[in-house]
C-alpha cells in the first residue's frame, strides 16, 4: 500500500482528479485516507487530501513522494468526499472547490487541546436526558442491550398536521422527509426553534446525529438556546463565521471525533461530519442567505439533500412560507407536506389598506407611505404592545424621480439610480457615488427631485414625528436588534431584522408593497410572500388582538401574493406559482444554469451544450452590467439532460483552464433569478 491517490488544490480545473504520489516508509502510518498532505505539484509545494491507498500505481513512470503529512488528523471522510464529488457534479464544478467550503483550516492548538476520545456512550445518554422533560425516559444509547420504549411526539409536533407521525418515525430510526409549514405567532415553548431542536432530539433517539442550518446568526442564537434546554448543555456545537478560527475549529473537531453529534449553524454547517447522521434539517429554504456566493454555488438545499441521500437521513425544510423549490419537491413526491392549513384563529388577522371602509376614510392617502388605516392601527395597537413597520429598503431615501413626469432620476455620468443618503446631504448616485450639481429631467426638463422610494431611516423620522412620546427602535443593517421586549414601542426594520417581541407584536405594518412586488426578478412575489409572512409571523393570533396591515399593494389587479397573505396560505400559493412556471418552462420545474463567459466564446458554449444534449436551449447572450466583454447566457433542459449539460459545461470549463484562459466561464447551476 505504498500508492496514495492524492486530491491537490492546484486551483485549475482541468486537474479535478486525484494523482497518485509515492508513500514514504516514514509516512506510511500517518498518511491515511482523510488526512492533509503537501505534495509537489508543477515545481509547487501545494496542500491536499489523501483519498485512497494502494498497492499498485496506474502510472507506469517514477512516482513523487508525498512531502509531508500535515497531520494525522483524517478530516476528510468518505461521506463528505462523496458529497463533495456530487456537489461538483451537479454544480459543473470542482471537487476541491467543495472541499474549501467544508473542511475548515487546520488549526494546530485545536487539535492538540481537544481530547482524541469522544465521551462514553453512556456519560452521553445521561448528559441528553438531564435536558428531558420530567417522567420522559432518557434516551438509549446505541449499545444499550434493552432499549426502553419509543415515546409520545412532543407537543411542538403533534400540533401539527402529520407532525407526530414523521417525529415518531425519525425517533424510530426511520428516515421519512417533509417540507414543513409553520404555524405563526406560537409561545416560546412551542416555536419553530423548540421544534428543530426537539426534531433533533427524536434522531439522537435513535442513536443519530442531526445537522441543522438557519439562515443567520440570530436564528443560531434562537436554535442554539432551544437545543440547551431541550438536549441539556453540551450536546451539541454551533458553527458560524464570527466564532474564531480557534472556536470554529474546535467546534468542528468534535464533531468529527464524535463528541457530539448535533450541530446547528449558518450555511458551512451543511456539511459538519457527523458520525451515524440520521436527521438534515434547515430553515426558511427562500432566504438568499442560503445560497453560497462561491464556487460552485450550491444552495444548501442541494447540499442536505444529497446528504440525506448519501447516508439516508432523515429529511425537514421548514417555514412559514413555501418557496417554489420546496413546492416542487413536493410535487415530485420527493418530501411530503407536514404542518399546513393554518386556521383563521391561528393566523393573523390581515387588513389591506385602502380597501373596502378603509378606503373611503383614507381617500386619496389610501396610497400614502403609511395610509390614515395603518396610523389607526397602530396608534391602537400601541396601548397593547409594541408594533412593527417592515419597510423594503434601507437608507433614507434610497431612490428618487424627477417632481414633474415622476420618472426615475438618472446619474447624468453613469445612468446609476440617485438616492439621498441623510436630510443633511446632496443626492449621490448608487453605482459611481458622485453627487451631481443639478438634476435635469431627460423627459420633461425638470429641475427638481422627489422622493421615489422611502427608506428606514425616514420611516423612523416621519412615524416618530407621528407619536411624539413612543420610543421608535430601528434595526437593519449595521445595528440588527434580537429581541424587544412587551412594553409599547415602535420597531423600524428592513426585511430579515425584525426583532422578536415578547408576546408578539400588537400590530404588523408592511409598507410599501409595491416595492415588493415590482422588482425585476423572476422570484419578486415568491420573496415578497416570503418576506411578509416572516414579519406578519412575528405578530399575535387573530385570537389575541393582533392585526397585520398591508400598505401600498396594487388594487386595481388581483395579485396572488395579497391573496395568499390574506387568506395566510402559502401552500396555495406555491403551487399556483409552480404551475405557471411550468407552463413557461421556467426554474424550478426546468433545468436551468446562468453562464457568464467571454463574448467570443458564446458560440463555442453554444456548439458543447447542444452536442450534450439536443434538448437544451440558449436564451441570450445578453451584456454584463460593467463588463463590456462579458456576455450572460441562460441554459435551459428537461431535468433528465442536466448531467449531461453540466459535465458539458464543465469541460468547457477545463479546456479554458487548460489553454490559461484569464477570465474562466463562470457557471450558477439553478439560480435563475433576474428577468
Amino acid at each position: 500500500m505504498r500508492v496514495a491517490q492524492v486530491l491537490v488544490d492546484s486551483g485549475l480545473v482541468h486537474l479535478d482528479r486525484p494523482f497518485e504520489y509515492l508513500v514514504p516508509e516514514e509516512l506510511d502510518a500517518s498518511a491515511q485516507p482523510g488526512v492533509r498532505v503537501k505534495a509537489r505539484f508543477a515545481g509547487r509545494d501545494l496542500a491536499g487530501y489523501v483519498v485512497e491507498r494502494s498497492d499498485v500505481a496506474e502510472h507506469t513512470g517514477r512516482l513523487a513522494p508525498i512531502r509531508t503529512v500535515v497531520s494525522p488528523e483524517r478530516v476528510l471522510t468518505p461521506q463528505v468526499l462523496e458529497l463533495a464529488r456530487r456537489i461538483s457534479r451537479h454544480q459543473a464544478g470542482t471537487v476541491m472547490d467543495v472541499l474549501r467550503l467544508a473542511v475548515p483550516p487546520r488549526h494546530a492548538r485545536a487539535e492538540k487541546a481537544l481530547p482524541l476520545d469522544p465521551p462514553e456512550p453512556s456519560e452521553q445518554a445521561a448528559q441528553v436526558g438531564s435536558g428531558q422533560d420530567e417522567g420522559e425516559s432518557p434516551p438509549a444509547s446505541a449499545d444499550a442491550p434493552d432499549a426502553p420504549a419509543q415515546p409520545d411526539a412532543p407537543d411542538v409536533w403533534s400540533g401539527y398536521r402529520a407532525g407526530s407521525a414523521w417525529w415518531s418515525r425519525v425517533a424510530a430510526g426511520e428516515s421519512p422527509r417533509a417540507a414543513w409549514l409553520a404555524a405563526p405567532s406560537r409561545p416560546v415553548e412551542q416555536d419553530w426553534p423548540r421544534a428543530l431542536a426537539e426534531a433533533a432530539r427524536g434522531a439522537l433517539l435513535s442513536g443519530r446525529g442531526s445537522v441543522l442550518v438557519v439562515p443567520d446568526q440570530r436564528d443560531v442564537g434562537r436554535v442554539d438556546a432551544a437545543l440547551t434546554e431541550v438536549l441539556g448543555p453540551g450536546q451539541h456545537v454551533r458553527l458560524t463565521a464570527d466564532q474564531g478560527p480557534q472556536a470554529r475549529y474546535t467546534a468542528w473537531l468534535k464533531v468529527l471525533r464524535g463528541h457530539v453529534r448535533v450541530v446547528v449553524g449558518t450555511r458551512a454547517a451543511a456539511y459538519a461530519p457527523v458520525r451515524d447522521l440520521g436527521l438534515v434539517a434547515w430553515w426558511d429554504d427562500g432566504d438568499d442567505l442560503h445560497e453560497e456566493p462561491r464556487a460552485p454555488y450550491a444552495h444548501v438545499r442541494e447540499v442536505l439533500a444529497t446528504r440525506a441521500d448519501i447516508e439516508d437521513a432523515a429529511l425537514l425544510v421548514g417555514g412559514l412560507a413555501m418557496s417554489t423549490d420546496v413546492g416542487a419537491l413536493v410535487d415530485a413526491g420527493r418530501v411530503h407536506l407536514v404542518g399546513g392549513g393554518a386556521s383563521r384563529r391561528e393566523a393573523p388577522r390581515v387588513l389591506i389598506a385602502g380597501e373596502g371602509t378603509d378606503e373611503e376614510r383614507d381617500g386619496p392617502g389610501a396610497r400614502a407611505h403609511i395610509p390614515s388605516s395603518a396610523h389607526r392601527a397602530a396608534s391602537a395597537a400601541l396601548r397593547d404592545g409594541p408594533v412593527l413597520l417592515q419597510v423594503p429598503r434601507r437608507g433614507y431615501l434610497p431612490a428618487m424621480s424627477c417632481a414633474s413626469c415622476r420618472a426615475p432620476a438618472r446619474c447624468p455620468e453613469c445612468r446609476g439610480p440617485l438616492a439621498l443618503p441623510a436630510p443633511d446631504r446632496a443626492p449621490e448616485c448608487g453605482w459611481c457615488g458622485r453627487s451631481p450639481r443639478g438634476f435635469a429631467c431627460p423627459h420633461c426638463d425638470g429641475d427638481r427631485l422627489r422622493a421615489g422610494i422611502i427608506g428606514a431611516r425616514r420611516t423612523a423620522e416621519e412615524i416618530g414625528r407621528s407619536f411624539p412620546g413612543t420610543q421608535v427602535i430601528t434595526s437593519g443593517a449595521g445595528e440588527v436588534r434580537e429581541r424587544v421586549g412587551p412594553d409599547p414601542a415602535i420597531v423600524v426594520a428592513t426585511p430579515g431584522a425584525e426583532p422578536v417581541a415578547e408576546g408578539g407584536y400588537a400590530a404588523v405594518l408592511l409598507l410599501d408593497a409595491w416595492a415588493s412586488l415590482d422588482r425585476p426578478d423572476l422570484r419578486a412575489a415568491e420573496e415578497a410572500v416570503r418576506r411578509w409572512f416572516a414579519a406578519a409571523g412575528l405578530g399575535r393570533t387573530w385570537t389575541d388582538g393582533g392585526v397585520v396591515v398591508l400598505c401600498g399593494a396594487p388594487s386595481h389587479v388581483t395579485i396572488p401574493a395579497v391573496e395568499a397573505l390574506v387568506r395566510w396560505d402559502p401552500e396555495w400559493f406555491a403551487a399556483r406559482e409552480l404551475a405557471e412556471r411550468a407552463e413557461l418552462a421556467l426554474p424550478p420545474t426546468t433545468w436551468t444554469a446562468e453562464v457568464v463567459t467571454d463574448r467570443r466564446r458564446v458560440e463555442a458554449i453554444d456548439h458543447a451544450v447542444r452536442a450534450a444534449a439536443p434538448s437544451a436551449q440558449l436564451l441570450g447572450p445578453l451584456p454584463v452590467t460593467g463588463a463590456e466583454d462579458r456576455r450572460r447566457v441562460v441554459v435551459t433542459a428537461p431535468f433528465a439532460d442536466g448531467p449531461l449539460v453540466a459535465a458539458a459545461l464543465k469541460d468547457v470549463r477545463a479546456g479554458e483552464s487548460a489553454r490559461k484562459v484569464r477570465d474562466l466561464t463562470s457557471v450558477v447551476v439553478g439560480r435563475l433569478s433576474v428577468g
